[in-house]
């Protein structure tokens, strides 16, 4: 199993360059490389050179950190076709760099708008079309989580469609932070996933639908905000023994991924505290010798 970092607390202060040496200043091994503005920005086509990459792939060589995954968030689901193919173009350049960092995986979210599903499956899949041919000559894995506001929200649904695209090299992402999003069913979505669910984001958040729906984060009521937080484990109500305990029971050994955001005025003491945690839930729920350093 692997642990690693997504850094992104750091990305106002940091260009991607210098992201190796703070994930392996935080203690940790292994990297995430979430959307950024001087990288692959969300929405947008990659800003990086060949120059840059060869520079990353040694900067991350030279700290000791192996990238554990490149993240890209484009709208290869819509919801208009020239903005779909503008993310199909974008894609293919991020494979490009994902392989040039000789990094064998990708993860990513279904995107597409939730009130017109039927049209954002369609177009999910006519770049998939584009793209599989690609993903497979270069011997990627991809990683698909569902995603509040995307056009799947719901875990179940969410690795019924992965099973549905019949890649033994396309598996499903588990997100803690969007547990009340995507079903509020940790235990049934991990064991309906089994052998798929390869990759786990980690953070914490709030119950919006406690109170029988009435604990509002937004107001007024019944608005279709999908307001979830990225939080330290802790400062909400995601029961992580179960999620764990979940892991555990099919066999996980994929990358489990520190994910906080928006708390940049104690990125590093976060961090630091979210590789003690993860590493006590591990050891707790598999063993101490599951972390591949």
């Amino acid at each position: 199993m692997k642990l690693a970092l997504d850094p992104q607390m750091f990305y106002a202060t940091h260009s991607v360059l210098e992201l190796p040496d703070v994930v392996a200043k935080m203690g940790y091994r292994w990297m995430e490389l979430s959307p950024k503005a001087d990288f692959v920005p969300f929405f947008q086509h990659p800003r990086v050179d060949d120059a840059t990459v060869a520079q990353l792939r040694k900067r991350a060589a030279d700290a000791g950190v192996g990238i554990a995954s490149v993240l890209p968030v484009l709208r290869w689901s819509g919801p208009g076709e020239e903005e779909r193919q503008a993310a199909v173009r974008a894609w293919k350049r991020a494979i490009q760099i994902t392989v040039d960092l000789g990094v064998d995986t990708m993860n990513s979210e279904f995107n597409g708008r939730p009130e017109g599903a039927e049209f954002a499956e369609a177009q999910f899949l006519r770049s998939l079309d584009e793209l599989l041919p690609i993903f497979e000559r270069e011997g990627l894995k991809l990683v698909l989580e569902p995603h509040p506001d995307d056009f799947i929200e719901d875990g179940h649904a969410a690795v019924n469609m992965v099973r549905g695209l019949n890649r033994d090299w396309i598996s499903f992402l588990y997100c803690t932070p969007h547990t009340f999003h995507q079903g509020n069913d940790p235990a049934g979505i991990i064991a309906a996933a089994g052998e798929k669910v390869t990759y786990v984001h980690l953070a914490d958040t709030l119950d919006h639908t406690a109170s029988n729906g009435l604990r509002y984060i937004v107001n007024p009521p019944g608005s279709t905000a999908r307001v979830h937080q990225h939080a330290e484990i802790g400062r909400g109500e995601v029961d992580f023994d179960a999620v764990f305990a979940a892991l555990a029971s099919v066999g996980f050994d994929g990358v489990v991924s520190s994910c906080v955001f928006g708390w940049e005025e104690d990125a590093e003491g976060i961090s630091v505290r979210q590789r003690e945690k993860a590493t006590a839930l591990i050891e707790k729920h598999f063993g101490a010798d599951r972390l591949h350093v």
